[in-house]
């Protein structure tokens, strides 16, 4: 797009915009918080997208390489959200519908949540187009909990993609586990299909290695709860990830072309103060943005 101002944000560019041809990245939101309620969480992250969108629209492109920036955010799209009801498993289908629509055309969807039931829905889109995927997932907890009484939650995710009867969640990565919020069960269900990482292991470099390793397809969640920065979430703690190694992970994801999609959830702006844990949403897709230009400049 054409933009005269000499203070452009990311709002001009995707304020009102849509799929087009040379679409490569789209902004999708998942208003629901249902499964967070369900799993006894603090209810408002079905506020997330909006406080998210609001946030990311104030910034601007990379001041110290605008134009591969700017040239992705020209084939930027954000497409709006789904349509939630309320009933979740509904819910998640079209989320899936929409997410594999994006992945079918080329694009990479980043999807806006909502508690992190949005990482199921997320996954079921990869199912849609039979795509074998690894789940990296950066939290403070590995979301692997069974069913509450035969429902789905936010602490489920992972547990249902490891369990899909497609078998094509091939594998799953948790990084930023605090070890007084996790069972050892837990730990050691996610070590069967995958590893673990604990908070106190994750350095910037370890991050970043974590993607370089990357060896196949991968969807890549960012759950906020595991920032020690970010109050505003639907499961706050302490002692968590440090923003200078989430930031360094969101870019790496981006960077790396094995990631096909990537969540941003748990941001509970109803819990949020003075909008700092929204800012950090936003800057964790503003980054996940910059590696993807790096990603499509070739850099």
């Amino acid at each position: 797009m054409e933009n005269a101002s000499t203070d452009p944000r990311l709002r001009d560019w995707l304020r009102g915009s849509a799929l087009a041809d040379d679409t490569r990245v789209a902004i999708l939101g998942f208003p629901s918080d249902e499964g967070v309620r369900r799993n006894g969480g603090r209810v408002g992250a079905a506020r997330g997208p909006s406080a998210i969108r609001d946030a990311l629209g104030r910034m601007t492109p990379d001041a110290r390489a605008p134009e591969p920036f700017v040239q992705l955010l020209e084939r930027t799209a954000d497409v709006g959200d789904v349509d939630v009801t309320g009933d979740l498993e509904a819910d998640q289908t079209r989320l899936a519908a929409q997410v594999g629509e994006l992945l079918w055309r080329g694009v990479v969807p980043i999807v806006l949540g909502g508690g992190h039931e949005t990482a199921y829905g997320h996954f079921l889109g990869h199912v849609t187009q039979n795509e074998p995927i690894h789940a990296l997932n950066w939290d403070a907890h590995p979301d692997v909990r069974p069913l509450a009484e035969g429902q789905a939650h936010s602490g489920s995710p992972f547990r249902q993609m490891l369990d899909h009867p497609s078998g094509l969640c091939r594998g799953y990565t948790v990084a930023g586990l605090l070890p007084w919020r996790v069972s050892a069960d837990h730990a050691d269900a996610v070590r069967q299909s995958g590893a673990v990482v604990w908070a106190e292991e994750l350095t910037a470099d370890r991050a970043q290695a974590l993607v370089d390793g990357l060896d196949g397809p991968t969807l890549a969640s960012f759950d906020l709860d595991a920032l020690d920065a970010a109050p505003g979430v639907s499961a706050p703690g302490v002692g968590g990830l440090g923003v200078d190694v989430w930031l360094r992970a969101a870019q790496a994801c981006g960077r790396s072309p094995w990631v096909r999609s990537v969540d941003v959830v748990e941001l509970n702006p109803r819990h949020d103060v003075g909008g700092r844990s929204a800012v950090l949403a936003a800057l964790t897709v503003w980054h996940v943005l910059r590696g993807l230009a790096a990603r499509e400049d070739g850099a």
